[in-house]
């Protein structure tokens, strides 16, 4: 993402979307009453005759829209803004609906912006300068193929070995199911791009030395690891475990997943973590918070700047978790809010 244009004390800022990560950070800037202006696409204004109008061509012009409704689809990463035209050439006080996708820019204007959704702008920025993480999680039989976004994990594909038993021939089949398995991640990977290999067994050492192999460019960066299960659930123990931590702390979601770790570990221990909205405020105006974890669709939903401004006062960090990945289901089981103390509050 870049910032383009950042006037938010008058309630304006224009955004350029670089990576598909950038529709997400949007999705939770975005509100309803906010003013979006942007290039867009629709029929040109012709004769009132009914027949000529529906089959006037569409034409690009650049539209201003008071947004009532908003979509985000984590399939294919696209935002949609649904309202009423403002500003423009045409059709004013008529319905339209905006589409972003990678590469479009928009202005943004809203009559109060919040401290929590500048930083968020300006975070986003900075994490689209990380790279993203992938991921292989495999053993003799099948390989789960996962791409760690900035917001959480998503699974691409499966590859099966076709292996059965103990008859297969094994260099043959091997040979087969990791050239399959290069074949699906070649274009996943991007320059300085991490691998993380994960899996019980040896499957993983030998799919690394064959990656090398066969792509010596491609995979200068593959990180292996041992973890008692395969597929998405052997990823997920990997990140919760913390494993491979420096490899993950080059992503959002790693910082996110150790942090909501921490939080449950001293909860779990009567410990320095509390949860809840109330007891979290309290905390904080009492300086006590070391770091705040506040979910990301509360930070959408609600204004907290007070208890950011009031943790950041005392030099307490906070991080925003995303909602899309199990560190941000368990905070949300929490009311979606948590703090890790400096020292215990009185209740």
């Amino acid at each position: 993402m870049r910032i383009l244009n950042e006037e938010a004390s008058a309630g304006r800022m224009r955004i350029q979307v670089e990576t598909d990560e950038d529709i997400w950070h949007l999705y939770n800037v975005v509100e309803e009453g906010d003013l979006v202006t942007a290039s867009t696409t629709r029929r040109e204004e012709k004769s009132a005759d009914k027949l000529r109008a529906e089959r006037a061509e569409k034409r690009r012009m650049t539209l201003g829209v008071r947004v009532e409704k908003i979509e985000f689809s984590e399939d294919d990463l696209r935002l949609k803004l649904l309202g009423t035209i403002e500003t423009g050439p045409q059709d004013i006080g008529q319905h339209h609906t905006l589409i972003f996708e990678n590469g479009d820019s928009m202005d943004i204007e809203k009559r109060r912006w919040r401290d929590t959704q500048v930083e968020r702008l300006r975070r986003a920025v900075n994490d689209s300068k990380k790279p993203r993480i992938v991921f292989v999680s495999l053993d003799q039989d099948d390989a789960t193929v996962a791409v760690l976004r900035q917001f959480g994990l998503k699974e691409v594909t499966t590859v099966r070995s076709g292996r059965s038993g103990k008859q297969y021939s094994e260099k043959p089949q091997a040979d087969g199911y990791h050239a399959e398995i290069c074949a699906k991640l070649i274009p996943l990977m991007e320059p300085n791009m991490p691998l993380v290999l994960l899996g019980p067994g040896f499957e993983k050492e030998t799919l690394a030395e064959d990656l090398k192999r066969m792509e010596p460019e491609t995979f200068k960066r593959i990180h292996v690891y041992h973890t008692g299960q395969c597929g998405m659930v052997g990823i997920n123990e990997l990140m919760k475990a913390g494993m491979g931590a420096d490899v993950l702390r080059e992503s959002a979601v790693g910082v996110e997943l150790e942090a909501v770790e921490e939080l449950m570990t001293e909860i779990a221990r009567n410990g320095l973590g509390t949860y809840g909205p109330q007891q979290v405020m309290d905390a904080a105006l009492a300086g006590a918070v070391e770091k705040l974890l506040v979910l990301d669709s509360k930070v959408r939903e609600q204004d907290l700047d007070d208890i950011v401004r009031a943790v950041e006062a005392q030099k307490g960090t906070v991080v925003v978790v995303s909602g899309q990945h199990d560190g941000g289901r368990e905070l949300a089981a929490l009311g979606g809010m948590g703090a890790i103390l400096r020292y215990k509050v009185a209740e």
